[in-house]
């Protein structure tokens, strides 16, 4: 890894648009913004965690080994923590877009509002009328 660069905070938050984008997950700093288009779950779930240690996120979706593979090509180089408490401050939310907030959550309303819609048909089609 001594040939990779080492990114700071600044350099971190400095990539969190669209035509650059880096996140920083376990201590590495990666580019994801190739992969915006790619990602599976969208590309606001991406844009929420840009500029910012994305490792909770990363690991409570449960990423395939193919998954993590793929980031060994995205790779940038490793964190510099400048501070004791610089995993609090790259934690820190980044400012966002209102496009991108509001985005980030109808991702998980629009699968909830299809599933009650089918769960009200499926009630309705089935009762027999008296």
């Amino acid at each position: 890894m001594s040939d990779r660069k080492t990114v700071t905070l600044a350099e971190l938050r400095a990539h969190c648009t669209k035509t650059s984008m880096y996140t920083l997950i376990h201590g590495k700093v990666y580019n994801v913004t190739e992969f915006l288009d790619e990602h599976p779950g969208g590309d606001e779930v991406i844009i929420a965690e840009a500029g910012k240690d994305a490792s909770d996120a990363f690991d409570d979706v449960g990423h395939s080994d193919e998954a993590v593979e793929m980031l060994v090509d995205m790779l940038v180089g490793v964190y510099e923590e400048e501070r004791k408490d610089t995993k609090d401050a790259a934690s820190a939310p980044v400012p966002q877009t209102p496009s991108s907030q509001g985005g980030f959550n109808l991702l998980y309303l629009a699968p909830l509002a299809v599933l009650a819609g089918w769960l009200a048909y499926r009630y309705f089609s089935t009762r027999t009328l008296h």
